[in-house]
């Protein structure tokens, strides 16, 4: 699992965090799709994504993050495609600004027992349709302008 945010930082500062993100996509039929699944919060769409993990690069974060929210299993791209800010809530009454950096994950297989299978929706949508799904301007920029990588890239 990856780490909680009460354990590496103060919140009594509004320091912005770091975390990484998994932009899930497949071709379906010809049609770039992309994943998304819901908050455990409140239950909107995002993206998977995490704070960083020992040992683990920031597209491999990325990568354990969609397998932990989503049951991805695929191939995750160490080119970022962008990020995006948002405010993280911390339990009813605090929130911490964070920046996701993003990161394309090609989807190989999609499990259906993963770790937070419990907590969390998961739904395939084009590019556009997630775009309008979520909540952060710049999240919405990044899904609608999606074109997967190219073939034999630096995916890793």
């Amino acid at each position: 699992m990856t780490a909680d945010p009460d354990s590496q930082f103060s919140l009594n500062t509004t320091a912005t965090r770091t975390q990484h993100g998994a932009l899930c996509w497949r071709l379906h039929r010809a049609t770039v799709q992309v994943l998304l699944v819901s908050s455990r919060g409140t239950g909107r769409w995002i993206i998977p994504k995490g704070w960083p993990i020992a040992g683990l690069g920031p597209h491999q974060t990325a990568l354990r993050e969609a397998w932990e929210e989503a049951g991805v299993q695929g191939h995750a791209d160490e080119l970022c495609l962008g990020l995006y800010p948002y405010l993280k809530a911390i339990g009813t009454d605090r929130m911490i600004p964070c920046l996701v950096s993003v990161y394309p994950v090609r989807v190989t297989r999609l499990r259906d027992r993963f770790p937070e299978r419990k907590e969390r929706l998961r739904k395939w949508f084009t590019p556009q349709k997630a775009a309008a799904k979520v909540d952060e301007p710049e999240l919405r920029t990044l899904l609608s302008g999606f074109v997967p990588p190219v073939p034999g890239g630096t995916g890793g």
